[in-house]
């Protein structure tokens, strides 16, 4: 049996969505066995979408054999989907690694190296209608498993997908008790986290508030489809 460490990377980059990284996170560094490695392109601070530092560990190019990948979303993935580097990353990776994976709209960046072509996958409410240009299958539902691709749903949705990657890791009785130790057990004050939930006045709203980041989505997605030649 082998003794090495199982080595996870998770990437990070200017315009994140902190809670995408800070659950997931927790709960990676407590698997046993594992050790995590915060990539990014240069080890400078990465400046969240709420103006909070994150510190990477290693470059992207310096990181060891990964037995998983991550990433999350935020507003920085919109630039991140056509970043040659940060792609050509994922693409060279992914091949080796056992798990390939993300949360919210991190799943946009696997589509856009390629990585979800006939796999299922969740992602944020807003960008469901991005994952077919990438030959993605959208799901509404906060941890979507299919192969050895796992994609969590929006921001919150991090936590339930952390402890799907533990349970699939050590079993349902190791993150059984993980989610115990952390207390997760939400009680929303309002049943409006979902727009399958919330008002459709509601939903409208956010919608609007977020159209013209979704529409740059939508247009760096039209673009990296056309120069694929993956067809809808």
């Amino acid at each position: 049996m082998s003794t090495a460490p199982f080595q996870i990377g998770m990437l990070v980059f200017p315009g994140m969505t902190s809670l995408d990284f800070a659950g997931p996170l927790d709960v990676f560094a407590r698997l046993p066995g594992s050790q995590v490695h915060v990539l990014a392109k240069t080890l400078e601070p990465v400046v969240t979408d709420i103006g909070m530092r994150e510190l990477p560990t290693l470059r992207m190019k310096d990181a060891p054999a990964l037995d998983l990948l991550f990433i999350g979303g935020g507003p920085g993935v919109n630039p991140l989907m056509e970043d040659e580097e940060t792609i050509d990353f994922l693409v060279q990776r992914a091949p080796h690694a056992r798990w390939i994976t993300s949360v919210c709209t991190g799943a946009l960046v696997l589509g856009a190296a390629g990585l979800l072509r006939g796999y299922k996958a969740a992602t944020h409410w807003t960008a469901m209608e991005v994952l077919p240009y990438f030959g993605a299958e959208p799901v509404h539902r906060r941890v979507v498993v299919d192969r050895n691709r796992i994609t969590g749903g929006g921001v919150t949705a991090g936590l339930d997908f952390a402890l799907t990657v533990a349970a699939a890791l050590h079993g349902d009785a190791h993150a059984q008790a993980m989610q115990l130790g952390m207390e997760y057990a939400p009680q929303p004050p309002f049943d409006t986290g979902s727009p399958a939930t919330a008002p459709a006045e509601l939903v409208q709203r956010v919608r609007m508030q977020v159209a013209k980041s979704t529409e740059a989505r939508m247009a760096a997605a039209q673009r990296i489809a056309l120069r694929q030649g993956w067809a809808r």
